[in-house]
């Protein structure tokens, strides 16, 4: 079983088009087959490492602008060079899982045909991770890029924004740094668990 990761712009129509920005900053992540425009304000990647797709979902649920739906299931081998020509369970649950997306909390939905087990542990995760990033200020943000993401110090971060370290940690606490951690790791087991990318290679 792979996931394919689906993702649809919200509101669209009303605001500027954000795919190919988004497109840019998925680039970096280690992809089967990398994300791509599939139609209008969509895109979509097909990803094998548990990791990867947790770095993308944290990516998407920052920006707070997009419908997403994560199908896991088989794909159809051999899986071609575009994920745009690409066919199998999972593209089918992940088309339905974006569009039950538009009607779920946090704009996010997990399918992998059965409903249950880890597919929907993993759901449940991620809505409640969802929660602890959305409460996250530009200045949470700030200290999270650098403490979570760089693995700066809190003395090191605070030097580097010009603040005590007790200011970062009033920072970070409200920010849920630890709590979206431990999440992340969470997302990251869980969606392992439904990944088996044996025999589904390029």
């Amino acid at each position: 079983m792979l996931a394919v990761l689906t993702a649809d712009q919200q509101g669209s129509r009303s605001g500027p088009d954000l795919v190919p920005a988004t497109l840019g900053q998925l680039a970096r992540l280690p992809l089967l087959r990398g994300f791509e425009r599939t139609a209008g304000d969509e895109f979509q990647g097909v990803l094998d490492d548990p990791a990867a797709l947790a770095a993308a979902l944290e990516v998407l649920l920052r920006a707070g602008e997009w419908n997403i739906g994560v199908g896991f299931g088989a794909v159809d081998l051999p899986l071609p060079p575009s994920t745009r020509a690409g066919s199998g369970a999972a593209f089918v649950h992940a088309r339905e899982a974006v569009t039950a997306a538009k009607s779920s909390p946090w704009h996010l939905r997990v399918v992998d045909g059965t409903g249950a087990g880890p597919a929907r542990a993993l759901e449940t995760t991620l809505w409640l991770w969802a929660a602890v990033l959305a409460r996250r200020t530009p200045r949470g943000w700030e200290v999270a890029d650098l403490v979570d993401t760089q693995g700066l110090s809190y003395e090191e971060a605070g030097r580097r924004l010009g603040i005590t370290q007790s200011a970062v940690s009033q920072r970070a606490q409200p920010a849920g740094i630890v709590e979206g951690r431990r999440a992340r790791e969470l997302v990251t087991y869980l969606a392992g668990q439904l990944i088996d990318p044996t025999g589904a290679t390029p």
